[in-house]
């Protein structure tokens, strides 16, 4: 039976909501993955029998995944890369030291948590960045369910904030540095408001598929940074326990291996981590 086009089969998103299976989001996914032609039909052709009523679209992305692990690996890594980044969660200091670290590998040196001070009020920002002799500075907006759009009211308040570090140093010259751009970076989509505003006020806006070359997706990719969230020879509680210790991207339990060892890892699972660690950076 082709579910697909012949019967509407309702699926459960991560927030809890029903909305019918689509076939379309499942092949725009692969293809935005990298999987060719052939690839992408083989996994739609495991998927659709399976499904049914009820079904669990995470149940899907773990099926998809493991048969893009077996047959194209570098697919993989890219089509589970979104879940990965949600996993920084649940606050969003690691995705700040995350997107730090993807903006230094785009030749920014970046800084987390610098405050500064405006007209007004003083500013922590999540990051800031120096490229040459222009300042930036970036919110970093980050929610770890999908289905969640980051909003006008969020582009509203980081260009408020970024006027008013801009009317310090008109006003104080000689002791305020110059901040020359304010962005917004989303592991999330943005609503269309919030994109006409970015627009129209001149204010850089990074989604996960925003803009459609130099979104977060490509930032990840041409940088290499992965987080470790990724890695599948972690379990979801060696994660968090790795997060609480400041430690976020992948490349550093092989730099460090004391982080694995403080968790009790054996010297088996530390080279298991080390050789997936190996992987992914060796595909990219």
């Amino acid at each position: 039976m082709k579910k697909d086009s012949e019967e509407v089969v309702w699926v459960i998103k991560t927030s809890g909501e029903r909305e019918p299976f689509s076939l379309t989001k499942l092949r725009r996914s692969l293809v935005r993955s990298g999987a060719d032609d052939t690839t992408t039909q083989m996994v739609i052709d495991h998927i659709i029998p399976e499904l049914h009523n009820g079904m669990k679209t995470s149940a899907i992305y773990k099926h998809a995944f493991s048969l893009l692990k077996k047959s194209k690996y570098p697919v993989a890594v890219r089509y589970s890369l979104r879940k990965a980044v949600m996993e920084l969660g649940p606050s969003g200091f690691p995705f700040e030291k995350f997107v730090a670290e993807v903006l230094r590998g785009k030749g920014y040196s970046a800084q987390t948590g610098v405050i500064l001070p405006g007209f007004c009020v003083s500013h922590e920002v999540d990051v800031l960045m120096e490229q040459g002799d222009r300042h930036i500075f970036a919110e970093c907006k980050f929610h770890n369910q999908q289905g969640i759009k980051t909003d006008v009211k969020v582009a509203l308040y980081v260009h408020a904030r970024f006027l008013d570090l801009q009317k310090a140093h008109n006003v104080n010259e000689s002791t305020t540095s110059k901040i020359h751009e304010g962005w917004l970076i989303t592991n999330t989509k943005l609503t269309s408001d919030a994109i006409q505003y970015a627009k129209c006020a001149g204010l850089t806006v990074i989604g996960w598929d925003y803009p459609d070359k130099g979104n977060l997706q490509d930032l990840i990719l041409e940088t290499g940074v992965h987080p470790l969230t990724f890695l599948s020879t972690l379990t979801a509680s060696d994660k968090m326990n790795l997060l609480g210790q400041g430690v976020v991207m992948c490349r550093d339990l092989k730099e460090n291996e004391s982080h694995l060892r403080s968790l009790g890892f054996t010297d088996d699972r530390i080279k298991n981590v080390v050789r997936e660690v190996d992987k992914v950076c060796q595909e990219f």
